[in-house]
């Protein structure tokens, strides 16, 4: 039966599903990118490889740094929670 439920309304259910599938495929990716740890560790390494290069100052080191580490913590805590979901 719902197989034939299915047939008979795709016409018109089948572009809202798949706009419906794809919406949930972006957001999965968009999420993923937003909570990539490595992604932050890696900015974190190259900040200290521009110090030691003297490429960047002391003060703009800890500006960014700190930033780095907000946006660090702040994934660690969503990841927490998405966990604890």
């Amino acid at each position: 039966m719902s197989l034939i439920l299915d047939i008979l309304t795709a016409p018109v259910l089948g572009p809202i599903r798949g706009v419906h599938w794809l919406a949930t495929k972006v957001t999965e990716a968009a999420e993923g990118e937003l909570l990539d740890e490595d992604r932050v560790r890696g900015e974190l390494l190259e900040l200290q490889m521009r110090l030691e290069m003297a490429e960047v100052s002391e003060e703009e080191y800890d500006e960014q740094e700190s930033v780095l580490m907000e946006r660090l913590n702040a994934i660690r805590e969503a990841k927490a929670e998405r966990r604890q979901q």
